[in-house]
């Protein structure tokens, strides 16, 4: 072997030694990013109680104004209409993290952003990181959707629970009849 190849495997080795060890730069939390971290998830907190209340009184409105004409397919639908309000809801606190993430220059576009947030709102994860200074943030949307999910599905298991107690009074009806 030549001193040219000896060379060549020389690089070519310590360029992989060097991306295997390949170590972060050192990061820090900041009081600014606990601050901002803080202020989102009492803002979404805040959403999420609003939006809850409010599926919760639409819903009741709908059944009351129903209620008369009551059947299983009719009852259904107050559920299905009460998941859509839930959902615009999530995604209105997605929404919310990602102006974040653009005022402070985290992403290109809205897109992006709106992307990254999803993902992490929902635990997903995504190939895209916050910026070093930002990173705390990743796992304190993760925390916010898990904590909202949790109420979401709360509120839904409550309207799910009338719907079956109002079928299974439909039910009985029906079958005491005959």
């Amino acid at each position: 072997m030549n001193a040219i190849t000896l060379n060549a495997i020389g690089n070519h080795l310590n360029t992989k030694i060097m991306n295997f060890l390949q170590v972060e730069p050192t990061y820090i939390i900041s009081f600014e990013e606990i601050f901002w971290g803080g202020i989102l998830v009492a803002f979404s907190m805040g959403i999420h109680g609003i939006g809850m209340l409010s599926v919760l009184r639409v819903n009741h409105s709908i059944n009351k104004k129903f209620s008369a004409k009551k059947n299983l397919i009719k009852g259904l639908w107050p559920i299905i209409f009460a998941s859509f309000m839930i959902i615009f809801v999530h995604l209105t606190e997605v929404l919310l993290w990602s102006l974040f993430f653009l005022w402070r220059n985290c992403f290109a576009n809205g897109s992006l952003s709106f992307y990254f947030a999803l993902n992490e709102y929902t635990t997903v994860g995504s190939k895209f990181n916050l910026p070093l200074n930002w990173r705390l943030l990743e796992g304190m949307i993760s925390i916010t959707g898990l904590l909202t999910f949790a109420w979401s599905t709360g509120v839904l298991f409550t309207l799910a629970k009338e719907f079956q107690e109002q079928g299974f009074v439909l039910f009985t009806r029906r079958h005491h009849k005959n």
